[in-house]
């Protein structure tokens, strides 16, 4: 299968997990890395962290800083505009689940 392929595909997939864990609780990058990864995503932090970056400059997430031992983490949360994103895109994935199953 063409790798290229499955990677655009999943992207929009790790969107929406995205989305779903920032409305459940803060994320941070390194933590989401291996949440993504323990569901089979092959991805790195160099795809990850620009993909937070997007969502935030385009409303759907909002940043916190905190100093952890000396260090700046960046926390997500999921906005009004993101929990939109996300209902529309769970009906959307729950409607195509049912077509294609």
């Amino acid at each position: 299968m063409d790798n290229k392929v499955l990677r655009k595909l999943f992207l929009g997939f790790i969107h929406i997990h995205i989305l779903y864990h920032a409305k459940e609780h803060a994320i941070y990058g390194s933590w989401m890395l291996e949440e993504l990864q323990e569901h089979g995503y092959e991805i790195s932090a160099g795809t990850l962290y620009p993909i937070l970056h997007s969502m935030e400059n385009d409303g759907l997430l909002d940043k916190h800083e905190v100093n952890v031992n000396g260090k700046i983490r960046k926390y997500y949360r999921i906005t009004s505009k993101g929990k939109e994103v996300l209902i529309e895109a769970r009906a959307k994935a729950y409607e195509l689940f049912k077509e294609i199953k």
